[in-house]
């Protein structure tokens, strides 16, 4: 279907910006082999696993190294895996970091889908990241997703000093899924006085269990990461307890009734995605609570557009807005 056409049942969608277009075909045809649906998951896993570059291949040839490791998990749940990625020279100060959170809808992925970003952050910066190996759903309902990156977050801030971090400037970030969960890892530090987070970087973030906002009804059957997709994802999340007041707000965060007192977050979308409005709405709440949010919708964004059209004029704006606040948040050199 045509980007100005109306789908049934909708209305009518914001056009893809023109230079945008080419990109979004790139990247439905990388990831839209099979749709997904709740019989299809294991399958659109499957698929992912071809299309996500190893360790070795993502840092070969830049000035990074990496390293597993596996970390305590959740009370009374399975240990986590983590990847950790450094500068090949270290600063003789504590470094920044990020926890990095995947995307996928909670369903799908794997935490070397984030690391790109990790790398770059690195061997630009000299940040230290860490990639959590969360949980997915169905088999692990919501918000184990959240529990488990938050158990990251704590391994974090108990080790900064064999990390060689600042354990005052982590930030958790993520696109999608990552960023819906980088936003719960931010309610869950401030909830349970755990780790206070120099800021949270949430892009394009999948927040809201309900799917109803007309940003969604506009991208029904369109785009990246449709409706349906986020449908299919939502129901394997949160199962029975979906649309009722029992969906926590560490799996979906949009159901939180309380914004104040998180850290700076910084909020990013496209206008012609599925996001958008639960995005701004989130913004919306954080500010109004008196709290510190930066939010981008950018024109003719389509969702993750930045990632495959990353020389689109606009691309290159929202790239570089995002780099401000990196360096403006975690205090970064150069």
């Amino acid at each position: 279907m045509a980007a100005n056409e109306t789908a049934i049942g909708s209305v009518a969608p914001v056009p893809y910006d023109p230079e945008l277009v080419d990109g979004l075909a790139a990247f439905l045809d990388l990831v839209e082999i099979i749709p997904l649906r709740a019989d299809t998951i294991l399958a659109n896993r499957a698929h992912f696993a071809t299309i996500i570059p190893p360790m070795a291949a993502q840092t070969e040839g830049r000035a990074v190294t990496f390293e597993d490791r596996t970390i305590p998990g959740p009370a009374g749940a399975p240990a986590v895996e983590i990847t950790i990625v450094r500068p090949a020279a270290p600063a003789a100060d504590p470094a920044p970091a990020v926890l990095s959170i995947h995307g996928g809808g909670m369903v799908l992925g794997t935490r070397f889908f984030g690391t790109p970003e990790l790398i770059d952050l690195a061997e630009r910066h000299g940040v230290v990241g860490v990639a959590v190996e969360y949980r997915l759903a169905p088999e692990h309902p919501g918000p184990a997703q959240a529990e488990d990156c938050y158990a990251a977050l704590l391994w974090m801030a108990a080790h900064a000093d064999e990390l060689g971090i600042d354990p005052e400037r982590i930030i958790a970030s993520g696109q999608s899924a990552g960023g819906g969960l980088s936003a719960a890892v931010a309610l869950l530090a401030r909830d349970r006085q755990g780790p206070r987070l120099a800021g949270q970087l949430l892009g394009c973030p999948m927040l809201d269990d309900r799917n109803e906002t007309v940003s969604a009804r506009q991208y029904d059957g369109i785009g990246a990461w449709d409706r349906n997709n986020n449908d299919t994802a939502w129901t394997a999340i949160a199962g029975d307890d979906r649309f009722t007041d029992r969906v926590s707000p560490y799996a979906a965060p949009a159901r939180a009734t309380d914004l104040a007192d998180l850290p700076p977050a910084y909020i990013e979308v496209g206008a012609a995605e599925t996001f958008r409005d639960e995005a701004v709405d989130y913004a919306s709440r954080i500010w109004a609570t008196g709290g510190q949010a930066e939010l981008h919708v950018w024109a003719g964004g389509y969702h993750g557009f930045h990632g495959f059209s990353p020389d689109a004029v606009v691309s290159v704006a929202a790239n570089a807005a995002r780099e401000s606040w990196l360096r403006r948040v975690l205090r970064l050199d150069g």
